[in-house]
């Protein structure tokens, strides 16, 4: 089974690898691909993978832009923490639908129903991308509203609206508030970033997710990146975003 995974975040890309050696040992990895232009410029050169695993969001734009210029035969199983893209994930040739974080059960359920329908030309049955979206409706993520903090021996709730971004420090994830307030919370950041609205917060690095908001002022960095100062500020903290994810982090202050 030869197998292409599209995942801009790195991170999601090796836990992805892991999961699909440790359940399909057999399955021979590809490609890893970030981007809409680096896949359509892949699969132009070389012939089609048995299956793709197909994160929504990638870096330029999603998925769906792929499928809509190439026409793709094989599978896809598609990824991402947002369900919103669930019906249009069914209008082309979709196994399943996974919600981040990814199980490992979830995933070998996918590759085995993988396996059943690979031999059909359609795909999955009508029927059976019915039950699929009936799940998705019936188990559909609302973004996170509010989190809970600890201050000594209470416990207090700190909504969404008045977080400026969340951050890791010694390998702890904090809030840090409009007003400049700086809450730890039992959250890694790869989960924080599953349940926020990527309409108003966005993942900007490895250490950094942060408020549409709270983006003081942008300047030219080195090598196409970008440097933020942000509101509050971080003392003794360049906060850069990479010349890969500059064109994404462009086009999220745009809409």
């Amino acid at each position: 089974m030869k197998i292409l995974i599209l995942e801009d975040e790195t991170l999601a890309a090796e836990k992805l690898q892991n999961l699909v050696t440790e359940i399909e040992p057999s399955a021979e990895i590809i490609g890893v691909l970030k981007s809409v232009e680096a896949t359509l410029l892949w699969l132009e050169q070389n012939d089609e993978p048995d299956l793709i695993l197909s994160d929504i969001q990638l870096l330029d734009s999603v998925s769906f832009d792929i499928f809509s210029e190439k026409e793709v035969k094989c599978p896809i199983i598609f990824t991402t923490a947002y369900d919103q893209y669930a019906i249009q994930a069914f209008d082309v040739n979709s196994v399943d639908y996974l919600l981040k974080p990814i199980q490992k059960e979830k995933l070998e359920a996918a590759l085995e129903k993988y396996k059943s329908a690979k031999n059909n030309l359609g795909g999955i049955s009508t029927a059976d991308i019915g039950k699929i979206a009936d799940m998705i409706r019936d188990h559909s993520q609302e973004f996170k509203s509010r989190f809970l903090v600890k201050l000594g021996q209470k416990i207090r709730a700190i909504p969404v609206e008045k977080i400026a971004y969340f951050f890791t420090e010694d390998k702890m994830t904090f809030i840090m508030t409009e007003a400049g307030e700086k809450y730890p919370i039992d959250h890694s950041l790869e989960d924080v970033d599953t349940v926020l609205d990527p309409r108003i917060f966005f993942r900007i690095n490895r250490k950094y997710i942060i408020c549409l908001d709270a983006v003081k002022e942008i300047h030219p960095y080195f090598k196409g990146r970008l440097k933020l100062e942000l509101n509050p500020a971080i003392d003794d903290d360049d906060i850069v975003i990479s010349s890969e994810k500059t064109p994404s982090f462009k086009q999220w202050l745009d809409r």
